[in-house]
Order: structure tokens, then sequence, then C-alpha cells
């Protein structure tokens, strides 16, 4: 057990390297991931049980016990990111399915990743899980609706579809964890270090699936598609700040607010893609969760070093 505990945090530490790893793996050598596309919503599924099995039914009081920042957060992540990535699909005219699969990753939730990134920044880490909780049980219900409502215009969107896809990938899994977590603490708590690893390992086999799939269409359209997810993450991250801070809140709210607002469930957004609206639109999905576990290291660190932690 004890080696399986180094290994998970060794590669969660380097988790971004081995993403990009992968990526570049399957993007020369398709055949090496392809074997994975069919079992892209189940791993998902799988980074979404391990989530609920860190979770405790009392972790839900936070929400309650915060109401103003948790609602300003989530305001924030449901308002900045789709707009935003409707406004970059509409200036770089991107085809539809490519747009579609832009808005969808702004549409989704934030990322658990954020929650690793937020306490790296030395930021309010409660306040973090608080927005990644609130805004996973209401991303049945605005994921679908946000994505119909901006990308309807490129593709048509089947918004009960994805009502029922959100509950069945994301939800019920999650309630699943939290469920084991309450009536099997022990035993849980003792395997608890360990999740990462599986996690990480569900992640990389989704990028290296939806890469593989995509390999020939993102060397054709990659640049451009990578530079929209670079400008989508950026801004994500920086009118997050900005939001937070003309709110009044303190630093560490603020830095917390602004990974979480930056940083996508990409891996949902990914799925959904393949799901609903085919292969390409999956692909800025795959992109953005290549890039934002290096911006969101990058961004952890210079939040830490730069800006000291307020009160």
């Amino acid at each position: 057990m004890q080696t399986l505990e180094q290994l998970s945090n060794f590669v969660s530490r380097y988790m971004a390297l081995f993403v990009i790893l992968i990526a570049g793996i399957s993007l020369f050598q398709p055949w090496t991931f392809i074997w994975t596309v069919p079992w892209i919503t189940i791993l998902l599924g799988v980074v979404m049980f391990g989530m609920g099995m860190t979770l405790r039914f009392a972790d839900f009081k936070l929400v309650l016990q915060r109401p103003r920042d948790v609602f300003i957060g989530t305001v924030a992540q449901f308002g900045i990111m789709p707009l935003l990535a409707w406004a970059l699909a509409h200036a770089f005219a991107l085809p539809p399915e490519l747009a579609a699969g832009v808005i969808l990753v702004g549409t989704c939730p934030g990322g658990t990743s954020s929650n690793v990134m937020t306490y790296l920044a030395r930021g309010d880490v409660a306040l973090s899980v608080s927005m990644t909780m609130a805004s996973t049980i209401l991303a049945p219900i605005m994921t679908p609706l946000l994505t119909l409502w901006l990308a309807g215009q490129w593709i048509d969107i089947p918004a009960e579809k994805m009502m029922i896809s959100i509950a069945q990938v994301v939800i019920a899994p999650i309630i699943l964890g939290i469920l084991i977590n309450h009536f099997f603490e022990r035993p849980v708590q003792k395997a608890i270090k360990i999740l990462p690893l599986i996690s990480v390992i569900a992640i990389v086999l989704i990028v290296g699936g939806v890469v593989s799939a995509n390999a020939e269409r993102i060397i054709e359209t990659g640049a451009l598609i990578m530079l929209v997810v670079i400008c989508h993450n950026l801004l994500g991250y920086a009118l997050g700040f900005l939001v937070a801070k003309a709110l009044g809140m303190n630093m560490a709210k603020v830095k917390a607010v602004s990974i979480e607002v930056g940083m996508q469930n990409s891996g949902l957004a990914t799925s959904l893609a393949l799901l609903h609206f085919g292969a390409a639109a999956a692909i800025p999905g795959a992109l953005f969760s290549v890039w934002h576990n290096i911006s969101g290291s990058l961004a952890a660190n210079y939040l830490s070093s730069r800006m000291k932690k307020s009160s």
C-alpha cells in the first residue's frame, strides 16, 4: 500500500507531464489509445466516483455556511466561461462542431483539479471545494440550457439527453462515492490516498482516446483550437480574479474564484461531445484537459509566490 501511495503522489505531482506525454503519443501514433474511445464515458464516471469518495455529507454544509461567496463564485463560473467561449467561437469563426465543443467546455462545471491548484496557490480551499460541488450539482440543468442558448445557432442541441447523460456520468457516481464513504468510512480512508492514481490514469486515457480519434483533424486545426483554448482558460482566470476582487473578497477567496472559474471539467465536456455532437466537438475538451493542467500549475505557483494570503 505504501508503494502505491508513493506512486499516487508522484503521478499526481507530475500529472500535467503525463497528460502531455500521452497526448503526444496519441497524436502521432493514434493506434496506441484508440481502444479507449468506447470507454471514455465510463472512465469519466470513475473520476467522478473518486471525487465522491473524498466527500462527506457534512461537506455540503460549507455551501450553506458561505452562501454569498459560493453564489458569487458559481455565478462567475456559469457566466464568464460560457460567454467567453461564445465570443471566442465568433471571433475565430470556428466551424460548427468545433464552436459547439468550445462552448460545451465553457458551460461545464468547475474541474476537481482546481481544488488542488487552489491549495498550491495558498487560496481558500474550502471555497474552491464548495464552488466545485455547487457547480457540479447545478450542471445537469445549467450545462444543457447554456449550451442550447449559446451553441444552438451552430448545431442541434439535445438538451434533455444531455441532462440525463450528466446525471448518469457525474451525479450518480458522485452520490455513490459519498454513500460508500459514509457507510464504509474506515476502509475508504485507508484507500483514499491511492485515488489520485486511479483518477490520473482515467484522465490520461480519456485524453489519449480523444486525441487518437481526432489525430488528423488536430494536426490540421490544432494550432487554431489550441489558441482558442489558451485564450479561454487565461481570460477565465483573469476575469474570475477581477470579479472577485471587485466584489471585495479577500485575496485567499480571490485566488479560489480565479482558479475555479478558469479550470473546467473538460472530461465531462469531452464525454458529452462524443455522446451528442461527434468526435470533432470533443477536440476542444481534450486540448483543454492538456492545457489547463499546465496553466493551473503555473497560476498556482504565481499566485502563491507573488501574492500573500490575506485573512
